[in-house]
């Protein structure tokens, strides 16, 4: 039997769903503890309540706009690589899918690469943009592939 023709005992919704909250546990305690000390080191930390009250509407909107983006690059240059680095990595899993026992692995139980993994983490963002429909999709399909599993022509599976 190939490798390609290997049973594979895939991983269903609801593992990959507890190591996603347990990655989400991890990233956003991670973002909150970066944000804090950015937001001191750009002043927002001294506004007071009545600064921010007494603002003209554009100007509160232009101070908001100025922090927020570069906050939200970060955060999501911060969210790409933890999981492209990790399931590119010779773990082959993030934190949270590691707690769980499975990994992330091509078609054929190869490791990604990281212009894959990446890929991959591109494919979450529009199976986000679908309302979620993208992760429902892992429910029909045979190797339980959410839409990003297929854009990157990934599979997760128990580790052996």
């Amino acid at each position: 039997m190939s490798e390609e023709q290997k049973p594979q005992n895939y991983a269903g919704f609801w593992i990959r769903f507890v190591a996603f909250v347990i990655d989400g546990l991890i990233l956003n305690t991670l973002a909150f503890i970066l944000i804090l000390p950015i937001l001191g080191m750009i002043g927002f930390a001294s506004f007071g309540i009545s600064e921010l009250t007494n603002m003209d509407p554009e100007e509160f909107g232009l101070a908001f706009f100025a922090i927020l983006l570069p906050l939200s690059i970060a955060n999501i240059i911060m969210y790409w690589l933890y999981f492209a680095v990790q399931q590119s990595s010779s773990w082959q899993a993030t934190l949270g899918k590691r707690a769980v026992g499975i990994i992330v692995t091509d078609v054929h139980g190869e490791r990604l690469t990281f212009t894959t993994a990446s890929l991959r983490y591109l494919g979450r963002v529009i199976s986000n943009m679908t309302m979620l429909i993208g992760y429902i999709i892992a429910a029909f399909t045979e190797k339980k592939q959410a839409l990003h599993d297929l854009i990157a022509g990934s599979v997760v599976v128990f580790k052996d």
